[in-house]
């Protein structure tokens, strides 16, 4: 039996070779080609799947460059670039607010105060900013500061695409017909004849440029007249049909005029609404938002409005007032 098992098993492999060389010829020669088809096919799939693996890759680092790239020069894009900005009354509240976003958004800003070390303080701050800025001292209602303010602002930067109209005074507290001639002269003479003045000289400027714009500065009480603020409510309304008139008679040119409503903003100008408890809480109940307006608030409002985000808007009054009742 020991015998049998060793040749059966001397035998086997000639058993399995005469089984193989049985297929002989075609088949054998059949089943090798087949064998290395596949094996070549494996290799050629598997190369696929390497340079799809590859080309992948190079193509999503290249989105990724690009992507990066667009965001980076999105990020680095400022709406405002290469335009030159005028803000009257410029170097504290909401004035100076106005002149830092603007500056921040790229363009160059003349910022002007009736005294020269207002505007001395505010181009030091500013300038910590690395802002492009100049600034010189101005009463709007002196022609002559004026005058000089557009000529001072073309010498320096060659050219006017914004004109913001900021000033505004009230020396005298009462009820619209309880104010004196001469204050009421006074408060009109700043707040409305000054803006229509400066728009009015600024207007050569401007034409001279693609896209230029006003802003006037109002206020919430120019739709809703404070009880105290009599006068200076009625000129703040004055500014508001300004801003229509003026915008209806630029706007075939190109050139859009809008209006900055303001409701009560924590700035020394409206201390008085504020300073004391009752007096907050009664500018508080007023305004459904529950809280005081911020100057950079409504920088942020002139910003939009002179971009080219608001291409298409002219003649508009935007009340930023937190809610509070704006109809005329």
């Amino acid at each position: 039996m020991l015998h049998l098992g060793k040749q059966l098993a001397s035998k086997a492999p000639k058993l399995h070779l005469t089984a193989a060389s049985s297929l002989s010829g075609g088949k054998v020669q059949s089943t090798m080609q087949s064998t290395t088809s596949i094996r070549n096919l494996n290799q050629h799939n598997s190369n696929n799947d390497s340079n799809k693996l590859v080309n992948h890759n190079l193509c999503h680092k290249r989105l990724s460059s690009g992507s990066a790239s667009q965001s980076s020069s999105v990020t680095s894009m400022k709406r405002l670039a290469g335009k030159v900005a005028v803000v009257t009354a410029s170097t504290d509240g909401i004035g100076f607010a106005i002149a830092r976003r603007l500056a921040e958004d790229g363009a160059a800003v003349v910022i002007s105060s009736r005294k020269q070390k207002n505007v001395d303080n505010a181009l030091a701050e500013l300038r910590k900013l690395n802002l492009n800025v100049h600034g010189l001292k101005c009463h709007v209602s002196e022609p002559q500061d004026r005058k000089q303010l557009f000529e001072e602002t073309i010498s320096k930067y060659g050219k006017l695409n914004i004109l913001v109209s900021n000033a505004a005074t009230n020396p005298a507290v009462g009820g619209v017909l309880e104010c004196d001639e001469k204050v009421w002269d006074k408060i009109f003479d700043v707040n409305v004849k000054s803006s229509y003045l400066l728009a009015k000289e600024a207007l050569p400027y401007l034409r001279q440029e693609k896209g230029s714009s006003i802003v006037f500065v109002s206020s919430i009480a120019g739709y809703d007249a404070f009880e105290l603020l009599g006068a200076y409510s009625v000129s703040k309304t004055a500014l508001i049909g300004l801003t229509k008139a003026a915008a209806k008679d630029l706007a075939p040119e190109g050139i859009r005029v809008n209006c900055l409503a303001p409701g009560i903003i924590r700035t020394k100008f409206s201390k008085a609404l504020y300073e004391n408890e009752a007096a907050n809480e009664a500018a508080l109940s007023k305004i459904p938002m529950g809280r005081l307006g911020t100057s950079e608030e409504m920088a942020g409002v002139v910003s939009f409005l002179v971009s080219e985000d608001a291409g298409y808007i002219t003649g508009e009054s935007v009340v930023a007032s937190g809610g509070m009742n704006a109809r005329l």
